[in-house]
């Protein structure tokens, strides 16, 4: 699938959505790729008439003045970071629209909690959507105050630098593109590449508590850092730039530990419906989970996006 070396992103003029502009903005600058913008609407279908039956006062026209306002104020904050930015309006429901556009773009990038902004309702479930089902890798960036404490920033540099990035691990084939994926960002980012895969196995504190006790818990972990390191072994051999990745094998549920990770991380990669696998424990509702709950940007592959 050939696909476009330009940035997707869907805004809707919400903090939220120019925090995940940013940090696409900065991706691109930083491979030398453009960005697209898309501002999707449509109109609910209440709005023709109002419910006592007197017209409404909102049209097609107002909101898509709205958001090409929305674009315009955009373009010129990608602009002023140097970097070839391209926009347009949308009419249709977002996460439709980003998934169809999505089959042309080499990333897609997308923010969370995105209240507040011209119509409130991109931002929300399209985050969630996206990810699952685009065919292209999707960045979901979540919100954070550019002016709140952060100890992954360090004095100088901008907020959006990958300095370290943890991929989930769980051998499946969404899992293996993951970890291919992860090796071309650190390669872009020059950051160090943490490898973690889960398996609740503490009587009592996961999903496995119901293993015989006979069961030696030990051996389950030898077992799954073996896998683990079968499929490192074969990404490293198999990568140009020479990136060594750390590998972690921890008790816990791959949801659990990934969220955890995300706060000493700059971005998480994960597969999407990673069923399958050497356990088939960590990725299949895990990035859902983690794409609620991350501190740090979430890079999600799924089998469509694969190739």
């Amino acid at each position: 699938m050939k696909r476009t070396e330009t940035v997707l992103i869907g805004v809707d003029g919400s903090p939220t959505s120019l925090h995940a502009l940013d940090w696409a903005a900065a991706y691109a600058k930083r491979v030398g790729w453009g960005v697209h913008m898309i501002c999707s609407y449509s109109l609910p279908s209440f709005t023709a008439a109002s419910l006592d039956g007197g017209y409404a006062a909102l049209d097609d026209s107002t909101i898509q003045a709205g958001a090409k306002a929305v674009l315009l104020d955009a373009q010129q904050r990608v602009a002023s970071m140097g970097v070839e930015v391209t926009a347009a309006v949308a009419t249709g429901d977002a996460t439709g629209v980003l998934i169809e556009l999505s089959k042309d773009y080499g990333l897609a990038v997308i923010g969370t909690r995105g209240k507040g902004g011209f119509t409130e309702r991109l931002l929300g479930t399209v985050s969630s959507a996206l990810p699952a089902h685009a065919h292209c890798p999707v960045v979901v960036v979540p919100y954070r105050d550019a002016n709140a404490s952060d100890p992954r920033r360090v004095d100088g540099d901008e907020i959006h630098a990958v300095r370290r990035i943890i991929v989930g691990v769980d051998g499946s084939p969404t899992a293996e593109a993951a970890i291919r994926l992860a090796i071309k960002q650190a390669q872009v980012w020059g950051a160090e590449l943490v490898a973690v895969a889960g398996v609740p196995v503490a009587t009592g504190a996961g999903v496995l508590a119901w293993l015989p006790t006979q069961v030696d818990h030990e051996q389950v972990l030898t077992d799954v850092k073996a896998g683990l390191d079968s499929i490192i072994d074969r990404a490293e051999a198999a990568t140009d730039g020479g990136i060594k990745i750390k590998r972690i094998v921890l008790d816990g549920t791959g949801a659990e530990l990934l969220t955890e990770f995300s706060t000493a991380a700059d971005l998480l990669v994960v597969g999407s419906r990673g069923r399958g696998g050497f356990r088939g424990l960590l990725l299949g509702s895990t990035s859902q989970a983690v794409l609620h709950h991350s501190a740090c940007p979430v890079l999600v592959v799924n089998r469509k996006s694969i190739g």
